[in-house]
């Protein structure tokens, strides 16, 4: 799946991300948020290895029951789930390296 520019508002319940079977990257964030606009351009890039990886992101906020279920506490936030479960979480990265280090882990997985 190619990278996704925006966050989506509709956000799927969290029973559909826990059935979720194969690898998953969720992102929690807001378009005006200056750390999730930081990290579009590194995430852009790292995701350019794994095209075949689904890519949901997420607006948050409060009343955001999604964001909520998982502690979502920091923008961005990216959970890296396999068949429903996060394996590893990444909190306002700041490189490309550590997204691709992490991407890299959850293909591993």
């Amino acid at each position: 799946m190619a990278y996704t520019a925006t966050f989506v508002v509709d956000a799927p319940e969290r029973a559909e991300i826990d059935a979720q079977q194969g690898l998953l990257l969720l992102e929690f964030g807001v378009d005006w948020c200056p750390h999730c606009q930081l990290a579009q351009p590194l995430l852009e890039r790292a995701l350019q290895d794994y095209p075949a990886l689904r890519h949901l992101k997420v607006e948050d906020g409060p009343g955001r029951r999604l964001g909520r279920s998982f502690r979502i506490k920091l923008w961005p936030s990216l959970l890296l789930i396999k068949d429903g479960q996060e394996l590893e979480r990444l909190v306002r990265p700041t490189t490309e390296a550590e997204i691709a280090a992490a991407l890299a882990r959850l293909a591993a997985a």
